[in-house]
């Protein structure tokens, strides 16, 4: 299996278990909308973006937005509605870009 394939396997696997996780312990469709969303789980999501950045250093972005971004299918799978899709996506491209700052210094360090 090629390493790229690995790499996008591996985020979107711990994306989807750590915002279904978030999700069911605040007992709410959207992760976001969970208690514990601030405090655990975007600090473990962003801490998981610079372990898949140290590990797969080449174009490290596209782990933290696959890993980010796997809250849609959460949020799809948990009935949440399409209403405010667009604003979702942009909030969700917002809450990327320190995952991704974390992942390009842990991909630097590597190298």
């Amino acid at each position: 299996m090629p390493r790229t394939s690995i790499a996008y396997g591996s985020a979107a696997l711990l994306g989807l278990l750590l915002w279904t996780a978030t999700a069911m312990l605040g007992k709410r469709i959207e992760p976001w909308d969970s208690p514990h969303y601030w405090t655990l789980a975007y600090p473990a999501a962003i801490g998981l973006c610079g372990v898949l950045g140290f590990v797969f250093p080449e174009r490290p972005w596209r782990w933290a937005f696959t890993l980010m971004f796997m809250q849609l299918l959460v949020m799809i799978a948990g009935g949440s509605g399409f209403s405010l899709l667009p604003m979702g996506l942009i909030l969700m491209a917002a809450l990327a870009l320190p995952g991704i700052g974390l992942a390009y210094l842990c991909a630097f360090v590597r190298r």
